[in-house]
Formats: structure tokens, sequence, C-alpha cells
């Protein structure tokens, strides 16, 4: 296997729930703030674990003397090697795990891996500021989701599948969660049969 052979799979979108939201800018009076979406270093390790588990390999270099930790990132994916800076934010508290994650998705970002979010719309929303959180957070147009969320019921399926990765699980709470998203995701394929089950 080529890494050319699995470039498609790697710039595929993520589902919309793994998509997170955060400000980027804001207005004057704080009530409006520009986010940017993004995506953590667990998805990136997800995508490479689902894509090619066996022939991936991320690695560090810590930079001395800089003012936050910051390293240096070596993603090697089928035999083919990016680099990139990773920072840690003031607000992460300065560790060196924030600083490898940031490289780790800079790394993806040059196979392609979460690029197309760069590609969004600048999308400015309501803040509210005492609780630094969005109004309401914004939406992925259409061609940022995966075909299967495009149609009726696919989300739903995405969270069952989710959950029924490894195996059923035995809390009977997460049964029930994964029950909702399956009967959910038929009902809106068949809205008849739905209203009956």
């Amino acid at each position: 296997m080529k890494l050319s052979d699995v470039q498609k799979r790697l710039q595929a979108p993520f589902p919309a729930h793994a998509v997170a939201w955060k400000p980027a800018a804001y207005s004057k009076d704080r009530t409006r703030a520009l986010m940017l979406a993004h995506i953590d270093a667990r998805s990136v390790q997800d995508r490479l674990d689902a894509i090619c588990p066996d022939a991936w390999t991320f690695e560090i270099e810590v930079i001395p003397g800089t003012e936050q930790p910051t390293v240096k990132g070596r993603l090697t994916v089928l035999g083919v090697t990016r680099e990139d800076i990773g920072e840690a934010q003031p607000g992460e508290l300065g560790t060196l795990k924030a600083a490898s994650s940031d490289a780790l998705k800079r790394c993806a970002v040059q196979f392609g891996i979460g690029r197309y979010l760069y590609d969004l719309p600048r999308q400015w929303v309501d803040w509210n500021d005492a609780r630094r959180e969005a109004v309401s957070p914004p939406q992925l147009p259409d061609w940022a989701r995966p075909d299967h969320e495009r149609s009726p019921g696919g989300a739903h399926l995405v969270q069952a599948m989710d959950q029924l990765k490894y195996e059923l699980p035995e809390d009977l709470d997460l049964q029930r969660e994964v029950y909702k998203h399956l009967k959910a995701a038929l009902s809106s394929i068949h809205p008849m049969q739905g209203r009956a089950a």
C-alpha cells in the first residue's frame, strides 16, 4: 500500500460531532465571535489507525529556549515523512502535551487530514462572554460533511456505530443510547415505520 492509495480516505471530512469550534476573534463589545473549526489529536490518531494502523509513527523533538513549550513533530505515514512545529498556547497551561498535539495536527494537515477545515467560510456567531461559548455553534456546510451524514439518518447511524466500534456495551444506559440512535436513523429513512415502532 502506498500513500497515493489512501490519500482520498485521509482527506475525507470528519463526522460533524468530531469537529469542534473555538473563537479566533471577538467584536469590540464581545457579543459576536469569529469561530474556527478544528479537530483534536485523537481524531487524527483515529483516522490514521483506521486507514493504516501499522504504517504510521509520530515523534517529537523539544525545541529549547522558547517562551511557550514548543516541539518539532515528525509524522511518517506509509514511509512518507512530514514535519511541523507545535506550540502550547498560554491558556493550555503551557504543557508539552499540548505542543505535541498541535504538532501532530499540523503534520497531519500536510497529509490532507482536516485540511478542508481551512476552506470553511468565515462564521461570526452570537457570543455569550459570561459562559465563554457561542450562543449557537456554527454548522458545517454539506460539502464539509461525510457522505453518510448527507443522507437521511446517516448521523444517527454514525453515532450508533461509534458506540458499537469495539463491542456491545454492557452498560444498559449505553445500550439504550445506541438503540435511540438506530431508531432515529430508521425513522428518518422510513418515517411511517419509525412511528409504528
